[in-house]
């Protein structure tokens, strides 16, 4: 059976299987199901046991996230085993879709997540307003001592992460670690993940469109009329990156160079306060990579090929196995990749994510992940 106290000290297991299914032959949801029960979540206990399974239902506009097909999937295995499944996830802290229980709700129903498409009930996890959070402490953090995570995700008995591998503006990429650590976070949780670095605003770059302003929730950026450019009130700003992947022109970085990697580790130990103590385990699709996070409310072309469905026990294995697949792909010229490639000057980092978004960073998550004991970044790929 499965012990959530054990120790990584060996290679991790991690399966994989890639989208082809044969005419007539195994559908996708299928070949979903025999994946993960391949990769042991019947190990699980699940008889009578409330079942957290978290993911993110995309933003309004948004097409990259996940279909509600293979959360069905995962649902049907989890009944099948005994347990009582919701599908979850907890409000944003920015404008959006999201930002409260009810909002988010009519979102993930407008995207197909429903209680009749998905087979069990769809549950934000911080309530209503996101202020619904338990502290859980972090064994071992080093910069977070105490978590607030959505209370309905840590009164589950079995926690399940099913992730879109996707780009991201700030992290390189969204894998387990950012679906567990930054989504399962409360709103003051994720405040506390983005509360290190301050951005500027470079007066030369900036257009005066205010795009990034309609991203702020804090007030923390301000209009000079009289300039016609942007400022950052740095009383009011939480450092949540939004505005950076708002601005088209690159007027806006930051001014801590750590402020990414703190971000990393941050999230890193808020995934291992939401798994520790109990059986969980993690599902990673590698489809419609697009180089933007499912938050923003639309999604730039893919900029590698669809890859396959993952599974693991470990979910630091698990990432770690889903860049080296990325990495490995041929990136698509028309995408933003290519844009940026095709700039006079620009320095291929020969990393599709570091590529598609300079600034951005995802090592260290990683790195901090395996220091606390989240799990290991040596894997043994199994192929189905």
């Amino acid at each position: 059976m499965y012990n959530p106290t054990i120790e990584f000290m060996e290679k991790s297991k991690v399966y994989f299987t890639d989208f082809r299914t044969p005419e007539g032959g195994e559908t996708l949801p299928k070949k979903l199901k025999r994946l993960i029960k391949r990769g042991g979540i019947g190990d699980i206990d699940f008889d009578g046991k409330f079942v957290a399974i978290k993911m993110h239902f995309g933003e309004l506009g948004n097409l990259s996230f996940l279909r509600p097909n293979y959360a069905r999937a995962v649902v049907d295995v989890v009944k099948e085993l005994g347990g009582k499944p919701f599908l979850t996830d907890c409000n944003t802290m920015y404008p959006g879709s999201r930002k409260n229980a009810i909002e988010h709700l009519y979102c993930a129903w407008e995207n197909g997540f429903t209680p009749l498409s998905v087979d069990c009930p769809v549950i934000i996890a911080d309530g209503l307003k996101g202020t619904d959070d338990v502290e859980v402490p972090v064994e071992g953090g080093e910069y977070i001592k105490s978590a607030k995570i959505g209370r309905a995700i840590m009164d589950a008995d079995i926690f399940i992460s099913l992730t879109h591998f996707k780009g991201h503006e700030m992290t390189g990429f969204g894998g387990a670690i950012k679906n567990i650590g930054m989504g399962c976070g409360s709103r003051a949780g994720k405040k506390d993940q983005h509360s290190s670095g301050k951005p500027f605003i470079r007066e030369a770059l900036c257009r005066g469109c205010r795009k990034c302003m309609r991203e702020c929730a804090n007030n923390g950026l301000q209009f000079d009329s009289e300039k016609r450019k942007m400022t950052v009130n740095h009383e009011n700003c939480v450092g949540c990156g939004r505005c950076l992947g708002a601005c088209n022109f690159d007027a806006i970085s930051f001014s801590n160079d750590t402020a990414i990697s703190n971000l990393n580790c941050r999230m890193a130990e808020y995934t291992k306060a939401v798994l520790d103590g109990r059986p969980n385990f993690h599902i990673s699709l590698i489809v419609d990579v697009s180089p933007f996070c499912d938050c923003h409310s639309e999604n730039d072309a893919p900029i590698i090929a669809n890859i396959g469905m993952l599974c693991s026990f470990d979910p630091l294995a698990l990432d770690q196995a889903c860049a080296d697949l990325c990495l490995k792909a041929t990136a698509f010229e028309n995408s933003l990749i290519g844009d940026h490639l095709k700039q006079e000057g620009f320095c291929n980092r020969n990393d599709h994510f570091i590529n598609s978004q300079p600034n951005s960073e995802w090592k260290s998550c990683l790195e901090h992940a395996d220091k606390i004991g989240l799990g290991t970044r040596e894997y043994e790929l199994i192929k189905i």
